[in-house]
């Protein structure tokens, strides 16, 4: 462990008051997140090896969420496809990431989680306020391609309504005409725009 890693517990009179030095924060990225974990687990299971600040995990995609409950009547737990954590010391989370990182989550064969191992990297220059900028952005991205796509919507609908009851020979409304290839191929555009978006944040991370 360099001298940069441990954190230091001297104090320095400034003005005749003492000041303790803060101790920088440290996050890791965890790539996966085994199915039934959620906040509460993680911070059960990494908060023994130091104290664990923030937690965010994001939710697996609500389309398939969707999907879920109409196979299940039942509640089920959330799903979630990655998670950040952040420690209260850099040192500790970095020693955290090198010590589990590729490990058997548990050990014990009764335990959800003993087929699953933990995927983590410490983020180096990485802060929350980094992951909270980039969250805002996903979400405006998310909030910027629902509105296009009511948008769409709302002028099939249109379509439709402008067309009903209109004879086979008749001249029909061709402004819609290709409104499904068009609903279709804006859809699947702005979806692999957050895809391709997505790819390059995380490859910032990992590196």
């Amino acid at each position: 462990m360099t001298a940069e890693e441990v954190p230091s517990t001297s104090n320095h009179i400034d003005g005749g008051s003492e000041k303790k030095k803060v101790s920088k924060k440290g996050l890791i990225y965890l790539s996966s997140i085994p199915p039934y974990m959620n906040v509460l687990q993680i911070r059960e299971i990494l908060g023994q090896y130091g104290k664990v600040g923030r937690v965010y995990l994001q939710l697996a995609d609500k389309d398939q969420k969707v999907q879920d409950k109409k196979k299940k009547k039942k509640r089920i737990a959330k799903k979630f496809t990655e998670g950040w954590v952040e420690f209260e010391k850099k040192c500790v989370a970095k020693r955290v990431a090198a010590i589990l990182n590729n490990t058997q989550i548990s050990n014990r064969k009764k335990s959800k989680f003993y087929d699953y191992t933990w995927n983590m990297k410490y983020l180096s220059n990485f802060k929350w306020t980094h992951l909270s900028e980039r969250l805002t952005y996903e979400k405006a991205e998310r909030n910027k391609a629902l509105k296009a796509e009511i948008q769409l919507s709302k002028k099939k609908a249109n379509f439709f309504s402008s067309n009903i009851g209109k004879h086979k020979n008749s001249t029909v409304n061709k402004e819609y005409e290709n409104l499904d290839e068009i609903v279709t191929d804006t859809t699947l555009d702005v979806e692999d725009e957050r895809k391709d978006s997505r790819n390059e944040f995380l490859k910032s991370l990992i590196g």
